[in-house]
C-alpha cells in the first residue's frame, strides 16, 4: 500500500494512504536504503509502501520510493552527519523577523542557499512588523528590496495583528511547503491561526538571550482546508550547509550565477582573482555589497573542502 510520511519520531512514522486512513508504522527490521548517509533514513513527505507483517500486529514500511527533492542540513547531534528536514516539496517559506528575536542575514542566506542547492523555490515571511520603529523600517525596507531584485518573493505580516495572514495563506494553496525558521518568528502561532484545534505551544522570545525557544520537537504535515500540505519543522538555531565545496557555492546566489561565465577563471571564487565579474558586480551595484559579505562568511566556513 502506497502511503505518505506525515510525522517522524525516531522510531514509528505516522503514515496516510490515498484515501486519508493513518497507520502507526515502523521501519522493516533489515531495511537498507542504499546511498542514504543521512541521520534519519525517512524523513516526513516521503512516499513509502508498508504492509502488515505476518502476525497483522503492526505495520512496517517496506520501501522508500525516489524523493523528487529534499531540504536536509547538518545534523544537530552529529556535525559529520546530514539530517533530512522535508522531502518532495513544492516550495519552502522561511519565517523571519526583524527583531524579538532577529534573524540574521547570514542565516536567511544559508536557507536560500540550501534550497537553490535542491531547487526548491523559497518564500521570505517577515513577521512582527509590528514591532517595527521608523529605524527597523528602513532596514526592513532595504532588507526587502535586496532580496525582491533577485527574484525572492517577501510577504511582510503581523501575526500577532493577524495581518497579512491571507497572504500566507494564498501561496500555499496546492502546493507542499516546508515552514522553517528561528524558534520564536511565528511559525507555531501561524498554524494555530489554520489550526486552532491543535493549540500547538508557542512560546516569547528568552529575556536573557533574545534568542526563539523551541516548540516544536519534530517534523509533522498537515493537510490545509484549502488544499495543499505545510510541514512544521523544529526551530532551527543554525543552517548548517551539507555537501557543498567552496567552488559551489556562488552557483547558489542567483545575482552571482547570473555573472559567473564572465569570470577570467574557471576556478575563480571571486576574493582576490583577477578578472572577476562577481568584484566587479558589487562595485559596480548589480550584487548587494550586504549579499557578497554573507558570501564570503559562508565561503571561510567551506574553504578547505573540495571534495
Amino acid at each position: 500500500m502506497i502511503a505518505v510520511v506525515y510525522k517522524s519520531t525516531g522510531s514509528r512514522y505516522l503514515v496516510k494512504n490515498e484515501d486519508g486512513k493513518e497507520y502507526s508504522v515502523r521501519l522493516k527490521g533489515k531495511f537498507k536504503i542504499d546511498a542514504i548517509t543521512s541521520t534519519n533514513p525517512i524523513a516526513v513527505g516521503d512516499v513509502v509502501n508498508i504492509e502488515n507483517e505476518e502476525d497483522f500486529e503492526s505495520t512496517i514500511i517496506t520501501e522508500i520510493f525516489e524523493r523528487k527533492n529534499y531540504i536536509n542540513r547538518i545534523s544537530p547531534h552529529n556535525k559529520n552527519q546530514h539530517h533530512i528536514v522535508a522531502s518532495n516539496l513544492d516550495q519552502s517559506l522561511l519565517f523571519a523577523t526583524i527583531k524579538e528575536p532577529k534573524t540574521s542575514l547570514g542565516f536567511i542566506d544559508r536557507f536560500l542557499i540550501t534550497s537553490e542547492a535542491y531547487q526548491v523555490p523559497a518564500i521570505i515571511v517577515f513577521n512582527k512588523i509590528d514591532l517595527l520603529n521608523n529605524k527597523d523600517q528602513v532596514q526592513f525596507q532595504k532588507t526587502k528590496a535586496m532580496y525582491e531584485k533577485i527574484g525572492y518573493k517577501i510577504l511582510a505580516v503581523s501575526l500577532h495583528n493577524k495581518s497579512g495572514v491571507d497572504s500566507i495563506i494564498e501561496v500555499l494553496k496546492n502546493k507542499t511547503t516546508l515552514l522553517s525558521g528561528h524558534s520564536g518568528v511565528g511559525k507555531s502561532t501561524f498554524i494555530n491561526e489554520l489550526f486552532p484545534e491543535l493549540k500547538l505551544k508557542t512560546q516569547d522570545v528568552s529575556n536573557w538571550s533574545g534568542k526563539g525557544l523551541h516548540t516544536t520537537t519534530f517534523a509533522e504535515m498537515f493537510d490545509l482546508p484549502q488544499k495543499g500540505k505545510i510541514i512544521d519543522t523544529p526551530g532551527i538555531r543554525e543552517m548548517g550547509l551539507v555537501n557543498m565545496t567552496k567552488y559551489e557555492l556562488a552557483h547558489y546566489f542567483p545575482e552571482m550565477r547570473a555573472l559567473l561565465n564572465q569570470c577570467q577563471f574557471n576556478n575563480c571564487i571571486h576574493i582576490n582573482e583577477p578578472g572577476c565579474a562577481i568584484k566587479n558586480g558589487v562595485n559596480e551595484g548589480l550584487i548587494d555589497e550586504n549579499r557578497y559579505n554573507s558570501y564570503l562568511n559562508i565561503l571561510d566556513s567551506l574553504q578547505g573542502k573540495t571534495y
